[in-house]
């Protein structure tokens, strides 16, 4: 069951335009990260690691990877980040580490409204390496 959630988001990676994956080196980390809306996942999925599929809540995946070493293996981080709308209201964003054999995802859920946009701000740290992504992303209701 824990190997479908493996296999959808590298689904995800190859299905999703360009721009839903993106990726930012901090030092020897490689930061994966992605948005999508939570009904992308399908309901066992969903249920499986207690996710609300909803038409007015994405989910925001970060990936860890130690360039410094053959192969880029997950490593463990710790991922803190806030969502703010355009009106200034602030979220704070929950991760949730979801380990599956060598793959180690951060997961937060983000309700939202319909056309609603909001600028990330996502801390990442490993050991004393430290750093940030910010970027924006509009979501609609489906």
């Amino acid at each position: 069951m824990k190997q479908l959630l493996v296999a959808f988001i590298a689904l995800l990676g190859l299905s999703l335009p360009v721009h839903a994956e993106q990726l930012k080196n901090i030092g020897e980390l490689e930061v994966h990260y992605s948005t999508f809306p939570s009904t992308f996942l399908t309901p066992e999925v969903a249920k499986t690691y207690r996710i609300q599929r909803s038409r007015y809540s994405a989910l925001i995946n970060v990936t860890v990877l130690d360039s410094s070493v053959e192969g880029k293996p997950a490593v463990a981080a710790v991922v803190k980040g806030t969502a703010r709308n355009l009106v200034g209201t602030e979220k704070n964003l929950t991760f949730r580490e979801i380990r599956e054999g060598d793959a180690i995802y951060y997961i937060a859920e983000l309700s939202h409204a319909n056309e609603e946009r909001f600028r990330f701000n996502i801390d990442v740290s490993r050991q004393s390496t430290r750093g940030n992504i910010q970027f924006e992303q509009t979501y609609f209701a489906e």
